[in-house]
């Protein structure tokens, strides 16, 4: 699934950031020695995901540490399930447990919303795909939990994709100068995306050769339009102020990618709480 150094890293990182200098309170009331049995119930309906990068942050603690877990990443759970126990060292189970909510939180609410906004264009073929809009620091997992949910990651980050936005446009002069500057230095395999705001820019991108263009803030008649126009000769997204309201609606006008940034700007934490027995 991932890279276990890349995230033990995460984990470390935020588990120093909860107790830079220790936990003072479980380290002076809970004995070194003690050992506790909790579990994880939810207290909502959705999609798990983060169940298993949870149960790194207690090993990461306490290495013994027995976690069994009843539901996986990708199953819908409804409020009361219990999704997963853990038995180990006190201590670690406490100081081990905000973090890993936290994580299983919010990974679980951005898979509950990739998968609403799937679900809304199944039958279409469009796939809703996320952004960069993510939490600095945690791009990977986020990006994940949107692959959990049934939809699908766009760009990880600037290496991996050329996407030449309307401050690229400006800058470089104009849509045709600036894919004509980044196809002299990229190699042939790598396709150029170019953000558009009208048809002119269209027109523009498609006579450029561009491989994919997206419909920035269009209206629905302008996408069709544009749709219409582009004929195939590039792969058409969609994106700006896309919400589960509109989603269908853009997907009918038979753009081929939604990109979905709320999918994970604004995400609401799925509710979780670890209790002991």
């Amino acid at each position: 699934m991932f890279d276990r150094f890349d995230i033990d890293d995460l984990l470390l990182r935020a588990l120093k950031e909860d107790m830079p200098m220790g936990d003072i309170t479980t380290d002076n009331t809970i004995s070194e020695y003690s050992k506790s049995h909790a579990y994880f119930i939810s207290k909502d309906e959705g999609v798990l995901a983060g169940v298993d990068i949870a149960k790194r942050v207690f090993e990461l603690l306490d290495s013994t540490v027995a976690f069994k877990k009843y539901f996986n990443d990708g199953d819908v759970i409804r409020k009361t399930d219990v999704i997963a126990e853990v038995e180990g060292n006190t201590r670690a189970l406490l100081k081990a447990e905000r973090t890993a909510l936290n994580i299983m939180q919010r990974l679980s609410g951005i898979a509950t919303k990739a998968r609403l906004f799937s679900e809304e264009v199944k039958d279409l073929p469009v796939k809703i795909v996320d952004t960069r809009k993510t939490t600095p620091g945690l791009r990977m997992l986020e990006k994940y939990a949107v692959r959990v949910g049934g939809a699908y990651n766009h760009r990880f980050c600037l290496s991996d994709g050329v996407l030449i936005k309307d401050n690229h446009i400006k800058a470089a002069g104009g849509v045709k100068k600036a894919i004509e500057m980044v196809r002299g230095n990229i190699p042939h395999t790598v396709k150029i995306e170019v953000e558009t705001e009208n048809m002119d820019m269209v027109k523009e991108a498609v006579e450029a050769g561009a491989d994919i263009i997206m419909l920035d803030n269009m209206s629905l008649d302008m996408m069709r339009e544009a749709v219409r126009f582009i004929n195939k000769r590039a792969d058409v997204e969609a994106s700006g102020n896309v919400n589960i309201n509109t989603v269908r609606d853009i997907a009918l006008t038979g753009v081929d990618i939604i990109s979905v940034g709320e999918l994970t700007h604004s995400v609401r934490a799925f509710d979780i709480s670890m209790k002991f027995k």
